[in-house]
C-alpha cells in the first residue's frame, strides 16, 4: 500500500469506517489511487478520464472524495437503474460510513414523473390508446394520493411499454410551466426545487446533456450549478451528448400537438369547431406521409435517400402544409388558456424545424431519417460535438470526473478524448483486480464462416452447444442484431433442455429477474444487455458474443463523420470504427466476471480476431484471460468446476 495517501484513500483502507459498514470489505489498491486522484481533481479543478476496471469498485472511489470534499456536485450515471442504485442503495451507505450531513437529491428527467394536468386532461378527453390504458390510467389516479415523489418510473402502477406515458407525463415541448394550473402539486418542479437545495444531486446523461443542450436558457436551467461533475458510465456520455445536441422533427411530435390542440379547444367555447377540420385534415396527411416512408425507406438513412423518393418528398411537403395551415386556426385561439398557447409555440416550434429543413445542410451537420413502426423522425446531428462540450465545461469552471470500465483502447484514451474535446484532462488507467488468468478462459472458435454469410448463425450454435450443455446454461448470447438473435431463438427453441429468456419477450427488469431465478437459463440479448447488467454468481459463467460490434456500415452518421475525417486526411476505421468497436466488446465481455469468486468462459465467434491484422488491438485491450482455440479445453473448464478441481 502507498504510505502516503490522501483523506479519501485513508477512509477506504484498513481501519477505516467501510469495514463495519460493508461486509467483507477489503481494501484496494487500485481503488485507493482512484479515490486520491479523484479527490485530487475535485479539490483543485481540472479534468480527469479514469478507466476503472470491473472489481475496483469506483462508486466508493468518487463517492467518498465528493462527500467529503463538500462542494456543490452533480454525479450523472448511464442509465436510470444504475441511478436508482446509486441513490438509493449506494449514497446512503457511504453518507452513513461518513457520518455525512450533506442534503442529497435524485432528479431524473420530465418524462418519468406522473403530469397531474395531464392526467386530468386525458381523464376528460376519454380518447385512449387501449382498454389496457383506461384500467391504468385508473390505477394511477388512485396511486397519486400515496406517491411522494410522482416518479412513475419506479412504481408498479404503469407499465414499461405502456402506451399511455405521453397521455400523462409532459414534455419540454408540451409543459405549461408556471403558467400551469398544477404547478403548485407539479412533481417535476417538486423535484427541481429539491435538486436546487442539494448538496449533491444524482442524474442521468439523458437529463445532464439534455439540461447542457438547451439553447436559450443555457446550462443551469433545470441542473443547480455545481462544482464538481462526475460522470459515471462515461462512455456512453459522447453518443448520449450527440443526440441532445442534434434536433429533431417527428411524426409523433406532431400527433401529439394535434391531440393536445382537441383537448385544449375542447375547455373553449366554439373551440372545437373552429380547430376540428384543420387537425383533422393534419392527421390524415400524417397517416399519408407514414405509409409514404413505409412503402419507399428502410428503416434508416439519410437524408438525401429520402429526397431520392418523390412519393416521400410529396407527402413531406403535403404535412409541412398542413401543419402551417394549422397556424391561423390555433392563432385565433390565442389567450383562450394557457394550454392553447403552449400549443401555439410548439407550432411555431415546429414549423421552424421545416424551415430549417428547406435550406441546405452546412457541413458542419449531417440529416438522417428513421422509422420504428409508424413513427418516422428526421434528425439533425452535428458531426463533432467536441468544441460544444469542452465549451460548456470552460464556461461553467468546474472539476470533471469520467469514469467507466471501459474508455480506453489498447490502454490509449485517445478515441475518448476526441470525442468531448477533452485533450488537456489528465487520465489514469486502473487494471481491474480479479483474477481472470485462473478464473476465465476465452474461446475463439476455428472454422465458422464469415458472420456476414447466412449460415453464420447456424454453425455458431452447432459449435457452441456442447459447451452450453457443459455449462448447464448459465449463459448470456450477446448479438449485434435483432435478426441473428431472432434466428437463434427459434433454432435453439426446439433443441436444448434449458430455459430460454428472449429479449423484447417481457421487460428487461424482468427478463433478468427471471433468468437469474431460473438457474440454468439461457438469455438472448443484443444492444441493451452489452452493458449495465450485472449478474454475479453462479447464475452467469458463460458469455458467447456473436461478432465484433463494429457500427453498421450504412449508418448515416457514422458514414458522414467518416466523410469529414477521410476530407482532413484521418483514417476512419483506425480513428472511429475500430475504436467504437473495441469499447462495445469490451463491455459485453464485462457482463461475466463480475465479483472476485467469479469463474466463466468468454466466447467470440468471429474469426477476424485470428485472420485481420486489428484483431489485435481487441484482443490486447481484453482482461487478461487465458486463450484458446479448442473446444475440449472449454468442456475440461466446466468440468474442473464441477468436480472441485
Amino acid at each position: 500500500m502507498s504510505t502516503s495517501k490522501g483523506g479519501s484513500a485513508q477512509l477506504l483502507d484498513s481501519g477505516g469506517p467501510f469495514e463495519s459498514v460493508l461486509t467483507g470489505f477489503a481494501p484496494r489498491q487500485e481503488q485507493l489511487q482512484l479515490a486520491e486522484a479523484i479527490e485530487k481533481t475535485v479539490a483543485i479543478g481540472g479534468t480527469l478520464v479514469a478507466e476503472a476496471g470491473t472489481g475496483i469498485g469506483k462508486t466508493l472511489s468518487y463517492l467518498v472524495p465528493v462527500l467529503e470534499g463538500r462542494q456543490r456536485t452533480i454525479i450523472s450515471t448511464g442509465t436510470k437503474t444504475l441511478q436508482d442504485q446509486l441513490y438509493f442503495r449506494d449514497l446512503p451507505m457511504v453518507k452513513k460510513a461518513l457520518k455525512s450531513t450533506l442534503k442529497t437529491a435524485l432528479l431524473k428527467g420530465r418524462g418519468n414523473y406522473l403530469c397531474l394536468y395531464r392526467m386530468d386532461q386525458a381523464r376528460k378527453d376519454g380518447r385512449l390508446p387501449s382498454r389496457d390504458s383506461v384500467a391504468e390510467l385508473e390505477a394511477i389516479r388512485q396511486w397519486v394520493p400515496s406517491t411522494v415523489d410522482g416518479d412513475l418510473s419506479i412504481s408498479s402502477v404503469m407499465a414499461e411499454d405502456s402506451e399511455l406515458w405521453p397521455f400523462v407525463t409532459s414534455t419540454a415541448e408540451n409543459c405549461l410551466g408556471s403558467d400551469c394550473p398544477d404547478f403548485e402539486a407539479c412533481f417535476v418542479a417538486r423535484a427541481r426545487r429539491e435538486a436546487q437545495d442539494a448538496d449533491v444531486v444524482v442524474v442521468n446523461h439523458h437529463l445532464l446533456f439534455a439540461d447542457m443542450a438547451i439553447k436559450h436558457g443555457g446550462f443551469g436551467e433545470v441542473l443547480p450549478g455545481a462544482s464538481v461533475f462526475i460522470v459515471d458510465e462515461a462512455h456512453q456520455a459522447p453518443e448520449t451528448a450527440s443526440q441532445f445536441f442534434s434536433s429533431s422533427l417527428s411524426v409523433r411530435q406532431i400527433s401529439d400537438l394535434c391531440r393536445d390542440v382537441l383537448a385544449e379547444a375542447a375547455e373553449t367555447s366554439g373551440g372545437m369547431a373552429s380547430v376540428r377540420d384543420g387537425v383533422a385534415h393534419c392527421r390524415q396527411v400524417i397517416k399519408e406521409f407514414q405509409l409514404a416512408c413505409h412503402d419507399s425507406l428502410e428503416d434508416r438513412g439519410t437524408w438525401d435517400e429520402m429526397l431520392g423518393s418523390p412519393a416521400v418528398v410529396n407527402a413531406l411537403q403535403s404535412l409541412d402544409a398542413a401543419v402551417a395551415a394549422l397556424g391561423p386556426v390555433v392563432g385565433a385561439l390565442q389567450g383562450a388558456s394557457r394550454g392553447m398557447d403552449a400549443c401555439l409555440q410548439r407550432l411555431a416550434e415546429i414549423q421552424a424545424q421545416f424551415d430549417h429543413l428547406d435550406k441546405p445542410a452546412p457541413d458542419s451537420e449531417v440529416r438522417w431519417f428513421e422509422r420504428r413502426g409508424r413513427g418516422v423522425a428526421i434528425h439533425t446531428t452535428p458531426l463533432d460535438i467536441s468544441s460544444l462540450f469542452s465549451g460548456f465545461c470552460e464556461q461553467l469552471d468546474a472539476a470533471w470526473v469520467f469514469t467507466s470500465a471501459t474508455l480506453s483502447v489498447n490502454g490509449g484514451f485517445d478515441h475518448f478524448v476526441r470525442q468531448l474535446g477533452l485533450q488537456d484532462a489528465d487520465t489514469l488507467n486502473l487494471d481491474s483486480p480479479f483474477d481472470y488468468e485462473n478464473n476465465a478462459l476465452m474461446w475463439l472458435p476455428k472454422d465458422l464462416p464469415e458472420p456476414r454469410e447466412y449460415a453464420f448463425v447456424p454453425a455458431l450454435l452447432e459449435q457452441v452447444r456442447p459447451v452450453l450443455e457443459a455449462s448447464k446454461g448459465r449463459a448470456f448470447m450477446l448479438f449485434t442484431s435483432h435478426r441473428a438473435l431472432k434466428q437463434a431463438a427459434e433454432l435453439l427453441s426446439d433443441t436444448i433442455d434449458h430455459p430460454l429468456f428472449v429479449q423484447g419477450e417481457m421487460p428487461r427488469s424482468m427478463l433478468l429477474e427471471a433468468f437469474r431465478n431460473s438457474g440454468d437459463g439461457i438469455l438472448l440479448g443484443s444492444a441493451s444487455f452489452w452493458g449495465g447488467v450485472d449478474v454475479m454468481g453462479e447464475a452467469l459463467s458463460l458469455v458467447i458474443i456473436d461478432k465484433l460490434p463494429f457500427a453498421p456500415p450504412n449508418d448515416p452518421v457514422m458514414v458522414a463523420r467518416s466523410n469529414q475525417l477521410r476530407q482532413h486526411g484521418g483514417n476512419p476505421f483506425m480513428e472511429l470504427f475500430l475504436p467504437q468497436a473495441v469499447i462495445a466488446l469490451k463491455q459485453g465481455a464485462g457482463r461475466l466476471i463480475r465479483d472476485v469468486n467469479d469463474r466463466g468462459v468468454l466466447v467470440i465467434c468471429d474469426r477476424r480476431l485470428n485472420t485481420k491484422g486489428y484483431g489485435s488491438v481487441f484482443l490486447e485491450s481484453l482482461p487478461p484471460m487465458r486463450q484458446t482455440l479448442d473446444r475440449d479445453q472449454v468442456l475440461e473448464f466446466f468440468k474442473d468446476e464441477t468436480t472441485g478441481d
